[in-house]
């Protein structure tokens, strides 16, 4: 693994020390004020207090970040435009469509059409999960116009998925490539681990990124992806296969902090 970084930073009047990768993954950060060190993954726990050592004065905690207490979010009351939690799966494309429905007859598809029906056919399987102590939110934004196309939080942990349409097409993954039937391959995965890197820093927890094929005639991956988990849409439920990583309040914590648009706001 490169070499992390630290970068001070402020956030909500605090001082914070970020431990970050060269591509700008946020690993942890340092809270001076409470001596603790927020390890977003334990993997990387070594690597993260070598990088800090100049900076620690004294004995620290180190571990998950806290979340909140369940009278700190009976005070997280949103408005109404502030929750995500009704967003439908591609409401984004739906309210683009609906705003400039393109003209009547085009000699293709319009490609919005098919990105929507994608995510409507993802985000369907994922909320059918719910039943079993996991929420989805779809459509969350990112500042720059970027969103997330769904984020699955429940006891495996959270879960950044981008749907991809393949009805009936060949897809070949090679890191970061995404070869999609006769088209121009193009660099998706790492739009696909920025969305999740991005929504780890909102949420100050690990984001595990996932690309899901929807309807492809054929899939190869010639080796695996570095980070990104990469099924079809008929494997969704691999997801939930494991717990154990969250305990229900946290999950409940997180879905109502991610729910927020204000926290995707801050980023």
């Amino acid at each position: 693994m490169e070499q992390p970084r630290v970068i001070p930073t402020w956030r909500h009047g605090r001082e914070r020390l970020y431990v970050c990768l060269p591509d700008g993954r946020n690993l942890a950060w340092y809270d001076r004020e409470t001596a603790r060190v927020n390890l977003l993954s334990q993997d990387h726990e070594e690597s993260v207090l070598d990088a800090l050592g100049p900076f620690l004065t004294g004995p620290v905690s180190v571990g998950p970040p806290p979340l909140p207490t369940p009278a700190e979010l009976a005070r997280l009351a949103l408005h109404p435009d502030d929750d995500l939690a009704p967003n439908r799966p591609g409401e984004t494309l739906l309210i683009a469509l609906d705003r400039d429905p393109g003209p009547a007859h085009r000699l293709r598809p319009d490609p919005r059409r098919r990105a929507l029906a994608a995510e409507q056919a993802v985000g369907g399987a994922l909320d059918r999960m719910d039943g079993a102590g996991w929420h989805t939110l779809h459509s969350v934004p990112l500042p720059g116009g970027d969103r997330v196309h769904h984020l699955l939080i429940g006891p495996g942990g959270l879960y950044s998925v981008h749907a991809l349409y393949a009805h009936r097409r060949r897809v070949t993954v090679a890191d970061p490539v995404v070869a999609l039937g006769r088209q121009e391959p193009r660099p998706l995965l790492r739009r696909v681990r920025s969305d999740a890197h991005r929504a780890s820093h909102a949420l100050t927890a690990e984001v595990h990124p996932v690309l899901v094929l929807v309807e492809p005639a054929q899939v190869s991956v010639p080796a695996p992806p570095r980070e990104v988990r990469v099924l079809t849409d008929d494997a969704l439920g691999d997801l939930t296969r494991f717990g154990g990583v969250l305990k229900p309040a946290d999950v409940e914590a997180l879905h109502a902090i991610a729910r927020d648009r204000n926290t995707w706001a801050r980023l």
